[in-house]
């Protein structure tokens, strides 16, 4: 990361041990409007922390008014048929989901649109008491096309999705969490600070073990119970390979930490 210069984001590694990949959207005046050039440089960002040895977790967050208001309109009022068919718009915008260790969206303000569909390409989310989530793209004539339509079903079931995508209400922090759309809910000043926190949890794990979990449950997401259960049980197999596993165990056994070495 270090060198590495972006307009529209900022990176940087937080945690007492720096583990924590740190993103913030930084787009103020348009309240963190998702254009291309900010996803193309999340997608660098994200894929140059996954190759980061020294980085376990990534906590991903905007500014206390919004994570991200949504898509940018402005890029898109003009936007002809042709175009985004051809050039596969918001095509790329998934391919934070292909990163192996674990996003943390921490979410305050608005996660309106494509903001809502981005919290929810990321593995945890925390709110802030202050959050609002939303699809309102029917209020533009329009859909998601970023996942909402996909993503938000299989999270909050098929009619309170649809109720959101089809009336483009508003739900707050509380609400999202009762629906299971986020995981916890914090103070709006606390949510960051509780997102870098589980992030050091995750990253003082072995990468290696934290990367099959989280393969193992997005795989079987998209899977039947069956095939799910198999995939598990092979990477559950595959751990017996790794100095990791002898180590957890051994350490367990002994009764001291484990040290693992991500091997």
């Amino acid at each position: 990361m270090a060198g590495t210069k972006y307009e529209n984001i900022l990176v940087e590694k937080r945690g007492a041990n720096g583990n924590v990949g740190f993103i913030t959207l930084n787009r103020p005046k348009s309240l963190n409007a998702l254009c291309t050039p900010l996803m193309e440089e999340l997608t660098s960002a994200t894929k140059e922390m996954d190759l980061d040895s020294s980085v376990g977790a990534i906590v991903l967050t905007g500014s206390e008014k919004a994570f991200a208001a949504g898509a940018d309109i402005k890029e898109m009022e003009a936007l002809e048929f042709s175009k985004v068919f051809k050039g596969e718009f918001l095509g790329r915008w998934s391919e934070i989901t292909k990163v192996k260790k674990p996003i943390i969206a921490a979410v305050n303000g608005f996660a309106l649109g494509g903001g809502c569909e981005l919290a929810m390409m990321c593995d945890i989310i925390y709110a802030g008491e202050n959050a609002q989530f939303g699809q309102p793209e029917i209020l533009l004539g329009t859909i998601p096309g970023a996942g909402g339509t996909q993503r938000l079903p299989r999270l909050v079931g098929k009619s309170r999705a649809l109720e959101l995508i089809l009336t483009g209400n508003r739900i707050k922090a509380q609400e999202a969490e009762k629906w299971g759309l986020v995981a916890r809910v914090f103070p709006t000043d606390k949510v960051v600070e509780e997102a870098i926190k589980i992030a050091e949890k995750i990253a003082s794990n072995s990468k290696i073990a934290v990367a099959m979990a989280k393969e193992a449950v997005n795989t079987g997401y998209e899977t039947s119970l069956e095939q799910g259960i198999h995939f598990e049980k092979r990477l559950f197999y595959a751990t017996f390979a790794t100095n990791d596993r002898k180590e957890g165990m051994a350490a367990f056994v002994e009764k001291r930490p484990a040290k693992f070495t991500d091997s």
